[in-house]
């Protein structure tokens, strides 16, 4: 078990070496720079002075020997300077980096707790009414926008009906009183809300799918026929198989949510790691971004990584197989 876990850590520190090579090249290739924008705020900068802040950033050099420089300053812990907040990449991103963290487990959280009883039942009756309308609710969060239902929930629970706010973290101007725990979570409701909508339809989906599977095998048939009540039978025998492929769902939620939860932080003014990196890239500010899609693909490598943990807990023969074909 140990070996397989260094040995998916390895796997997934080489993705991560070449997504940081990808990352940065692409953000190279993007228009303008520190530089113009220090121009467009100062235009009494001569040509000389360009070219000397292009030597003092380091922007005169080519892209490999930039990468290459970064990368020995990021193996110490020195992500670069933040341009917009003006002070260090990774002081700006740990603050953010718990506000998705926040969100995101409170949206997985809620989406599991609508999936997973509504999936399972949809599976025990297929083709009933109930199915249909679970289906209908699936398709419906799959196709939704995330943008057009965020709107949809601003006006309807803050415009019209006033009970919600529209957006941000907590309420500004009120006293400390007013500001506490109870106030961040009434500012939760709306996104946390829209993130769980729209992941719970993909969860039904594969709960359902999985576990109509499951329950056409031969295993099943025996447990009925040996008399085992439909609670036991769909919890103790059917779901725990079922659960399986569905773990690299939640893991892949797990990854994405950090950076996909970009459009509905921006909706509700959520500072979230997907605000930040809408921010930055709006700003030109390099660092910042470079620093936020690393850590995105970070938290989806770290995903996958959890998936095979809990794929070798939940069936030891994975982790038995994975090492001997190695051997």
């Amino acid at each position: 078990m140990v070996r397989f876990v260094v040995s998916r850590l390895t796997e997934s520190l080489v993705v991560l070496l070449v997504m940081s090579f990808v990352i940065y090249g692409l953000i190279g290739l993007m228009p303008g720079d520190p530089i113009d924008e220090m121009i467009a705020a100062n235009p009494k900068l001569t040509s000389d002075d360009v070219a000397r802040l292009k030597t003092l950033h380091g922007l005169d050099k080519p892209l490999l020997e930039r990468y290459g420089n970064w990368l020995a300053a990021a193996a110490q812990g020195d992500f670069g300077f933040s341009r917009i907040h003006a002070r260090p990449a990774i002081d700006v991103l740990v603050p953010h980096l718990g506000n998705t963290l926040v969100l995101m487990s409170a949206a997985i959280v809620l989406s599991l707790l609508i999936a997973l009883p509504l999936g399972v039942f949809a599976a025990w009756k297929p083709n009933s009414a109930f199915d249909y309308g679970v289906n209908l609710f699936c398709f419906a969060g799959i196709s939704v926008p995330p943008f057009w239902l965020a709107l949809l929930a601003i006006i309807l629970f803050s415009v019209k009906l006033g009970w919600l706010p529209a957006g941000g973290m907590e309420t500004i101007g009120a006293s400390a009183e007013n500001t506490g725990l109870a106030d961040r979570l009434t500012h939760m409701i709306m996104p946390v809300g829209v993130l769980a909508l729209l992941t719970a339809g993909g969860f039904i989906r594969f709960i359902r799918a999985s576990m109509i599977q499951v329950l056409r095998q031969d295993f099943i048939r025996t447990a009925r026929a040996k008399g085992v009540g439909p609670a036991r039978l769909l919890m103790g025998h059917a779901l725990r198989n079922a659960v399986l492929p569905f773990i690299t769902v939640i893991a892949l939620s797990f990854g994405s949510l950090f950076s996909g939860a970009l459009i509905t932080e921006t909706m509700f003014s959520w500072l979230g790691v997907g605000k930040l990196i809408f921010d930055s890239v709006l700003g030109n500010d390099f660092n910042l971004a470079l620093v936020g899609l690393l850590f995105a693909t970070l938290m989806t490598l770290i995903g996958n990584i959890m998936a095979d943990v809990a794929y070798a807990w939940v069936d030891p023969r994975i982790a038995v197989d994975h090492e001997s074909t190695r051997s």
